[in-house]
């Protein structure tokens, strides 16, 4: 019998946590009365969640664990246990349990309604600062501005996919990835399930400042141009700033408005350079071509085919 759902579980050293979410999440997938597996994958973790996984594993074969040899972050470890999943649905949950596993089920009764992914919404998000929160709401609607993509907001990386995403998500060839972003640029039926996020069971979050802001960056560089645009739109501003100073002088000159020849010399230099800068951004234009060119992301996705021969 073919698996029906597999749950994608990063860990990095959640020895406190890893036990407390398999006795959680078993009895929730229970209730579903089809077959499931668990996918742990231990992100280089240095304390003994390895060891605690593998025990757990050795008496239960539903439970599955892929170790890294050592970390390569969150993004990486849900995208191997996507490749290793076998699941018809795919939801990827981290281990502290401030997303309620009791919320899988209604996702899967989203899915059964016909939706292809399914994220989990945040009603309440407890445990967080408040800079944490601000950043993030700021981050949503700057993200949408220069990527045209719209990530739900208040929605993490607890989420349900379809295997047909699950496929597509696995076979672009990049390799820093933001699956917030990704997920919102494959398209599908989107749908999303509310709950209260809750307050971490035990431990500390493992995403520090550093590792928030190379995931931010690598959302914003994989799926926008805008910073390589940034050199042209400086330089046009610099050259109308410069021309119209030019203009002022001029009109001064006329009206008998004496100034010395270094007053002449500011706008000069910053068209000058905003040329430099115009000529960079048109040759940063062409790289940003390439730059999409060489992820090699499919042109167009089919969602479903109806009397194709298989």
């Amino acid at each position: 019998m073919a698996v029906k759902y597999s749950v994608v579980v990063p860990c990095f050293n959640e020895e406190e946590t890893v036990g407390a979410f398999y006795s959680a999440v078993v009895p929730v997938m229970e209730k579903t009365k089809e077959k499931y597996e668990l996918i742990f994958v231990n992100d280089g973790s240095r304390d003994k969640t390895e060891e605690i996984l593998k025990d757990i594993a050795s008496k239960d074969k539903k439970v599955k664990v892929i170790n890294f040899s050592r970390n390569f972050g969150q993004q990486a470890a849900l995208l191997a246990g996507f490749e290793a999943s076998q699941g018809d649905a795919v939801i990827d949950i981290d281990v502290d349990l401030q997303d309620p596993v009791e919320a899988i089920l209604p996702m899967i009764e989203k899915w059964k309604e016909g939706y292809d992914i399914v994220h989990g919404k945040r009603l309440v998000r407890k445990g967080e600062t408040f800079f944490k929160k601000a950043t993030s709401t700021i981050y949503t609607k700057f993200y949408k501005n220069i990527t045209g993509l719209d990530i739900p907001k208040n929605c993490g990386d607890f989420k349900l996919f379809d295997r047909k995403v699950i496929d597509v998500i696995t076979s672009m060839p990049e390799r820093d990835r933001f699956l917030r972003g990704i997920t919102a640029w494959v398209g599908f039926k989107q749908t999303y399930v509310e709950f209260e996020r809750q307050k971490r069971v035990a431990g500390e979050t493992k995403y520090t400042i550093k590792k928030l802001f190379k995931l931010a960056t690598n959302g914003i560089v994989a799926n926008s141009s805008y910073p390589l645009s940034l050199s042209l739109k400086t330089g046009i501003f610099g050259t109308i700033c410069s021309l119209l100073a030019f203009v002022t002088f001029v009109v001064l000159s006329i009206c008998k408005v004496s100034l010395p020849l270094t007053a002449w010399l500011f706008p000069t230099i910053t068209f000058v350079g905003s040329l430099m800068f115009i000529f960079n951004g048109i040759s940063n234009i062409y790289t940003a071509r390439i730059y999409f060119e060489v992820q090699d992301r499919p042109k167009y996705i089919i969602r479903e085919k109806i009397n194709f021969d298989k």
